[in-house]
C-alpha cells in the first residue's frame, strides 16, 4: 500500500474492518469516512458476486466518496473476503442479510442519515430492503435498476436486427429459449449472450465513452491492507455461477410492484444505452409513486463509464445533503 493511501486512512475519523452477523452468517464489512458525523452510505455491489468497484478492500481507495459520506463496503456472502458456498441461497436470503446490515449500521450511527447505493444486482437488494425497512432509511440511489425482463427482452433482439445472419439467429434462439431450459443450457446461453452484447452493442459499456478505470481499482484491491490474495481471487472465482436458484429468480424477476411501494426517496440512474436493464422500459412505466425518480446518463451502458461514475458521485453528494 502506498504512503498516500495509508496517510488518508489514518486521517479518517472512522476507517475499520468490523465483523457482523448477517442472515446468520459471520461476515466482514469495511466502514470509512473522513468524519463520523457525515451521512452513511451502504454500498451494494452487482454481479451477483462482483464486488467491484465497491468492496471491503476499498479502504483509502475512494476519498472522493469518503470525504462526503461514511461509506460501508460489504462483499456479499460468497465472494471476496466473505467467500463461502452459496449454492442454495435465494434472493430472500441476501435481502435478509442486507436488512440485518442496515440494522447493524443504524445501531452504530443512530443519529446519522442512512442511504443505500446499489448497482445492478445490488439494486434488487436496495429496492427490497427499502420496501422492508423504510423507517431506517433516508433514501436510495441505484444505477442500472433490475426490474423486469433482464437480458431476455425485445430490445436485446432488436439490437441485432442488422447484425450478420449467424449472430442474429444465435441471439434469436437464446431469447426464444428464455429460461425454460436446463440450467447448464441457460448458463451457456447467458455467457454467449454476454459476449455478443459486449462485442457488438453499447448495452454493457458504451464504446463512445471512456471506460471506468477497472485496472486501477484492481491494483488498489491487490494492494489493500485488508485483502489477502485468496480474498482477491474470490472476487473473480466464486460460486455464484453454480447458484441456479438465484440466477433463475433474477432472470425471471418482476419488481415493478415493489417500486410502486417504496416510501423513501428513490433515485434511479440509468445509462441511455442500457438494454440489459432496459432504460426505455423504465421511462415508459408510470409507477404511481412520487418517491421514485428516473434520471438518464448519456453515453453510458449497464456498466457505468468513467464520466457516468463521476456523475454518480456528484449525484450522491447532492442526494445526501
Amino acid at each position: 500500500m502506498d504512503k498516500t493511501r495509508s496517510a488518508y486512512i489514518s486521517s479518517c475519523e472512522v476507517s475499520e474492518i468490523e465483523e457482523v452477523t448477517l442472515g446468520g452468517y459471520s461476515q466482514k464489512i469495511a466502514i470509512e469516512g473522513k468524519s463520523k458525523s457525515l451521512p452513511v452510505v451502504i454500498t451494494l455491489h452487482g454481479g451477483p458476486g462482483s464486488p467491484v468497484p465497491f468492496s471491503v478492500g476499498c479502504r483509502g481507495l475512494f476519498p472522493e466518496w469518503t470525504d462526503a459520506a461514511v461509506m460501508v463496503y460489504w462483499d456479499q456472502l460468497g465472494c471476496g473476503i466473505n467467500n463461502a458456498a452459496v449454492d442454495n441461497l435465494n434472493t430472500e436470503a441476501f435481502v435478509n442479510m442486507t436488512v440485518d446490515l442496515v440494522g447493524e449500521i443504524k445501531k452504530r450511527f443512530p443519529e446519522n442519515k442512512l442511504y443505500l447505493f446499489g448497482i445492478s444486482w445490488g439494486s434488487v437488494l436496495a429496492l427490497k430492503t427499502a420496501v422492508r425497512v423504510p423507517e431506517l432509511l433516508n433514501g436510495v440511489l441505484v444505477y442500472g435498476q433490475v426490474l423486469k425482463n433482464l437480458f431476455f427482452n425485445d430490445e436485446v433482439l432488436s439490437a441485432f436486427e442488422s447484425a450478420p445472419k449467424g449472430k442474429k439467429l444465435a441471439v434469436h434462439n437464446i431469447i426464444k429459449t428464455n429460461t425454460d431450459c436446463e440450467y447448464k443450457v441457460l448458463d451457456a446461453n447467458m455467457k454467449k449472450l454476454y459476449k455478443l452484447l459486449k462485442k457488438h452493442t453499447n448495452a454493457y459499456t458504451n464504446k463512445n465513452s471512456k471506460p471506468l478505470a477497472v485496472g486501477k481499482i484492481v491494483k488498489g484491491l491487490i494492494a489493500s491492507p485488508d485483502y489477502t490474495f485468496k480474498d482477491f481471487k474470490a472476487i473473480v472465482n466464486n460460486g455464484y455461477r453454480q447458484n441456479e436458484i438465484l440466477w433463475r429468480e433474477l432472470l425471471e424477476a418482476d419488481l415493478t410492484d415493489e417500486l410502486s411501494k417504496v416510501r423513501v426517496k428513490y433515485l434511479l440512474l440509468q445509462g441511455d444505452t442500457d438494454i440489459i436493464t432496459s432504460t426505455k422500459f423504465l421511462l415508459s412505466e408510470d409507477f404511481g409513486n412520487e418517491n421514485v425518480t428516473v434520471r438518464v446518463i448519456k453515453n453510458s451502458g449497464h456498466i457505468p463509464s468513467a464520466a457516468a461514475m463521476e456523475e454518480c458521485i456528484e449525484t450522491l453528494k447532492q442526494f445526501i445533503r
